[in-house]
């Protein structure tokens, strides 16, 4: 009995010794800066997209502060509506719906598959992220997915009223997809950006053929910093049916926050959640990580890093020489080089092959992010 008392004292112990925190002879060093990489990851310059990273110190920081509390789950937690109340502040709809997912594919296909009714699709550039990216989820849900010619990423209000004005006078449309909502991103998959009045032109399009508009804000923080953009998330309130705030891009590790403006429009998005395998159990995890990116202003700020560290890339990739291919002003920086140094390039940095720019020249992408630094910058620069 004694022995087999001492092996339960002995677990005991090393369960406690397991969830103690760690001691400290002193307290560590406040850093000034985010930790370096590691040899194996600083081998190539961070330029690929912006989920590279963890997330935001902030973010961290809280996940670890919080990390042993006991907390109700799936989005029922103090956390999750302490971030829902922050969010309907920012977006200045104290009515609003908000819902934590944990991926941009996942959250795309949820909310389009809620907003459609079974014989409906979805207009979208031919770019667009649920067209191009995403393995046809929204297909795997039942809806087509309708392209449209784009533009840098765009599409126009006009060429939205064709195509509904197409399928309406179609006389054998019963048998045709009927275009029920219109989806787009902020900014765009080619890092551009949609003004208000144009944003304001495709609302009245939908409103004129009763579609609805959903927003895929992956990358909005990238947005709102910008100092060409003139959307805020108070419009995107207005103006948007859906739209969603990215985080998983945006300095959160991951996560994306769907706001509803009207909560009538979806009350049971929660259950359509279950059933696209979007509802976290531990959805706190999700609440931490928007509250702390909105509190005071982070994620409004969050991505002037990035902004600065593409336009000081363009200005360089100019003075050396290179082309631009596309007119972003966010944080994704697209141009030419020539194919003999596209492999070697691949070898020092993250990028991507976008697309063909000639025989003999390859349209290339890099990607900036919340945590880019100004070294990091200068030794791509100097790279090329």
């Amino acid at each position: 009995m004694s022995e087999h008392r001492t092996g339960i004292g002995a677990f005991l112990k090393g369960v406690a010794e397991l969830f103690a925190p760690a001691r400290q002879e002193e307290p560590a060093p406040a850093q000034e800066s985010y930790a370096s990489p590691s040899p194996e990851t600083a081998a190539r310059l961070p330029f690929g997209s912006d989920y590279l990273e963890g997330a935001h110190p902030t973010v961290l920081s809280r996940l670890v502060e919080t990390n042993m509390e006991h907390t109700s789950g799936y989005g029922t937690d103090a956390y999750c509506e302490s971030a829902r109340q922050k969010i309907r502040a920012a977006v200045g709809c104290p009515e609003a719906a908000v819902h934590f997912l944990v991926g941009g594919t996942q959250t795309n296909a949820a909310v389009i598959d809620a907003l459609l009714r079974p014989y409906q699709g979805v207009v979208a550039p031919e770019t667009g992220h649920i067209a191009v990216h995403e393995t046809g989820a929204v297909e795997f849900c039942g809806h087509k997915v309708l392209t449209l010619p784009a533009k840098e990423g765009k599409i126009t209000a006009a060429a939205i009223r064709e195509t509904c004005a197409a399928y309406w006078a179609n006389g054998t449309r019963e048998h045709m997809v009927m275009p029920g909502m219109v989806y787009l991103s902020q900014p765009t998959e080619y890092g551009t950006l949609y003004s208000k009045a144009e944003l304001t032109a495709i609302h009245e399009a939908c409103r004129q053929y009763r579609m609805r508009l959903f927003v895929d804000g992956a990358r909005l923080a990238y947005a709102l910093a910008c100092p060409d953009n003139d959307v805020t998330l108070a419009d995107l309130a207005k103006l948007c049916d859906v739209f969603y705030i990215g985080g998983t891009k945006c300095g959160a590790m991951f996560g994306e926050a769907v706001v509803i403006p009207d909560k009538k429009l979806l009350p049971y998005f929660t259950m359509t959640m279950k059933q696209h395998g979007a509802l976290l159990a531990k959805g706190r995890l999700l609440g931490v990580q928007f509250d702390a990116l909105f509190t005071n202003e982070l994620y409004l700020n969050l991505g002037g890093p990035a902004i600065w560290a593409a336009g000081r890339l363009r200005e360089k990739l100019t003075e050396k020489g290179y082309p631009l291919c596309v007119a972003s002003p966010t944080n994704q920086v697209f141009t030419a080089i020539e194919n003999g140094k596209v492999a070697a390039l691949h070898d020092r940095t993250g990028c991507e092959n976008w697309e063909p720019f000639d025989e003999t020249h390859t349209v290339v992408r890099f990607v900036t992010s919340w945590a880019t630094t100004p070294e990091d910058v200068e030794a791509l620069i100097a790279l090329l």
